[in-house]
């Protein structure tokens, strides 16, 4: 792992989006421990079975508060649809509106968590303020060929920010 790793951040906007996936509740602690991983292993078994996928190679990691100040959170593990007719069994559906984003990407043989200190300070730094609009904390875009168990994964970090 890269110690003094640097992480550039730029602003990105991205147009209000639906995505249909699977839903995942927990502690971050049990996130940590690969809850989460589960999950996405199920939404690549299962994308056969949802209908007007958009970008079939991207997987999205949606976060949100469960409980305002809570150990817990909500997350997804989605793909993004140009429309939502038909939600197969057992999957949710999610509407983001268009926001803005401070934007990274986390490279292989990175630190996560130093990851995301980078682009937590970035933020700062420029002067934004985390726009959690309907408690969405963050999201991450992973290639949909990962292995969702790699220890050493790469994916595009995403947090909504507004100036």
């Amino acid at each position: 792992m890269t110690i003094n790793q640097k992480n550039n951040a730029v602003l990105t906007s991205k147009e209000a989006f639906h995505a249909i996936g699977l839903k995942w509740e927990g502690t971050f602690a049990e996130a940590g421990a690969g809850a989460i991983r589960e999950i996405q292993t199920e939404l690549k078994e299962r994308l056969k079975e949802i209908p007007h996928i958009i970008n079939p190679d991207i997987m999205l990691g949606l976060s949100y508060h469960a409980t305002p100040g809570g150990d817990g959170f909500t997350h997804y593990a989605a793909i993004e649809v140009e429309k939502v007719d038909n939600i197969p069994s057992g999957m949710v559906s999610i509407f983001v509106p268009t926001l803005t984003y401070a934007t990274c990407e986390h490279h292989k043989d990175q630190s996560i968590e130093r990851s995301y200190d980078n682009i937590y300070d970035w933020i700062r730094s420029e002067g934004l303020n985390e726009n959690n609009v309907d408690h969405l904390t963050h999201f991450e875009k992973y290639p949909m060929n990962q292995d969702p168990y790699s220890t050493d994964p790469e994916f595009t970090i995403m947090i909504p920010v507004t100036r």
